[in-house]
């Protein structure tokens, strides 16, 4: 093999350098992930066993684990198996470890065991960040995204599935008792004996599912809802027509400048309507100011939830989902209505007055109901109503949600700063997944094997920004 360049014998004997630290370079991120854990305190944060036990065989600290946990997550190792495998393998896991190699039960028994402290440790690095200067923004971009579970779709039963399940199996029932009768009327023979048990036990078969239906209805969440896999992975729809995912709906509030994840939740409800203030909320602790500017998508719109981040000096920017069919119908929507606060009245588009009638309360909120008695002889009614008259309703703390819009008229750029912030860690953190997602079931640990994702990605994030040896230079500073 000329010209081309040649490996080495592989009976070629060699000697490896005298010490491990030789194949770690200074910049290796496996050397970031060994200063941050050591700089940890695991008992102050909630990890068991970092007192050792005074008898039975010595365990593994918590802290060899931990690395190697980050570094799996870093690297797409998320399995207790393949992590083993790192360690018999790997350079940098033998550097990082110690060259220990523990069991794959002993690696998934600490994230098991330990989701409350993992979370923990995803925050502390969080307010690293902050201790370094990273989190100087008081802008936030907030959104959700939904995360496959361990639950096959065949394995999660809604109200509506397990009625047309059943309708279904009564159907077949149905058609197989008819060539049942259809074969007693035929002459016997072994061919048709055959057939005979076949069906039979196709009806055997039927049945049981029925009754298993039967028992599911009865077990069924109050949400109409069950999982038989993840007891907690609910079936949600995603963005795709008809599409739909079993899993879980992870919020992020994302800052603006770094893209750093500052916040996160993992949710087991498809709605991010009532999202909207507990991770702003979130977010505000997080960087510890007064005023916080946070930008969402039109799912998160909810009068309450905007009145509930206004009061707490959170000023959000998001559209308004157009929900009325007027404007399907080719009538006027109530934005074409303008309102004069002065006069606390509605102008019309025909330039008529629409008066304050009356104040009721619906589902909690306080309605105030505006309406004129012209409407029967305007000439653009059509264009309007169908009714009597054109009726307007007013919430009490409409003029939040009227600022909301103002905002988003004078700044529609912000839309866009939204996409392109909080896309991108979603994106990353997926791919990091695979095809997969979660491997952990029950939400509290679907939230550990988040929080470790969010970790990678945070660390990442970091390690781009200013480097591996300036992050290890801050982690010991603070």
């Amino acid at each position: 093999m000329k010209r081309f360049v040649e490996g080495t014998d592989r009976g070629q004997s060699t000697l490896f350098p005298e010490c491990l630290e030789d194949w770690i370079d200074e910049d290796n991120p496996v050397r970031a992930i060994d200063v941050f854990v050591d700089e940890l305190d695991l008992a102050k944060l909630g990890f068991d066993g970092v007192a050792p036990e005074v008898t039975g065989r010595p365990a593994y600290h918590p802290s060899v684990l931990l690395k190697l946990y980050i570094y799996g997550y870093l690297n797409r190792v998320q399995s207790s198996r393949r992590l083993e495998r790192e360690a018999l393998r790997n350079v940098e896991v033998m550097w990082l470890s110690g060259r220990l190699v523990p069991d794959h039960k002993t690696i998934a028994d600490f994230r098991k065991d330990n989701g409350r402290a993992i979370r923990q440790v995803c925050g502390r690095f969080v307010e690293l960040c902050r201790a370094m200067g990273l989190l100087t923004e008081a802008s936030v971009a907030i959104d959700g995204s939904k995360f496959k579970a361990v639950n096959n779709r065949d394995r999660n039963f809604t109200r509506a599935k397990m009625d047309r399940r059943m309708a279904q199996i009564e159907e077949s029932v149905a058609r197989y008792l008819q060539q049942l009768d259809t074969a007693d009327r035929q002459e016997p023979s072994e061919a048709l004996k055959t057939k005979t048990s076949r069906l039979k036990d196709k009806i055997a078969k039927l049945k049981e599912q029925m009754q298993n239906l039967k028992k599911l209805q009865m077990l069924a969440a109050p949400d109409q809802q069950i999982s038989l896999t993840d007891p907690d992975a609910r079936s949600m729809a995603t963005s795709g027509r008809g599409s739909g995912v079993v899993g879980y709906n992870v919020q992020v509030a994302v800052e603006t400048k770094h893209h750093l994840i500052i916040a996160h939740e993992v949710i087991n409800e498809g709605s991010d309507r009532a999202q909207l203030s507990p991770m702003a909320k979130a977010a505000k602790a997080t960087l510890g100011v007064e005023k916080l500017d946070a930008v969402a998508d039109r799912g998160y719109f909810s009068g309450e939830e905007i009145l509930a981040c206004d009061s707490a000096g959170i000023t959000v920017t998001l559209p308004k989902p157009m929900t009325s069919g007027m404007l399907a119908r080719g009538r006027f929507g109530k934005q074409d209505f303008r309102y004069m606060a002065d006069e606390d009245v509605y102008i019309c588009p025909a330039g008529e007055t629409l008066p304050y009638r009356y104040t009721n309360e619906e589902d909690g909120l306080i309605l105030r109901r505006y309406w004129t008695n012209t409407c029967q002889s305007c000439a653009i009614k059509k264009n309007c109503t169908s009714g009597k008259e054109r009726r307007i309703t007013r919430w009490e703390h409409e003029h939040v949600l009227e600022a909301v819009q103002r905002r988003l008229d004078e700044h529609p750029e912000k839309m866009r700063q939204r996409r392109e912030t909080v896309e991108h860690p979603f994106g990353t953190i997926k791919a990091r997944m695979g095809a997969t997602h979660f491997l952990m079931k029950t939400l509290p640990r679907v939230a550990s094997e988040m929080a470790l994702h969010v970790l990678a990605y945070n660390m990442t994030r970091v390690m781009s920004i200013m480097g591996v040896r300036p992050l290890m230079a801050a982690i010991r500073a603070t």
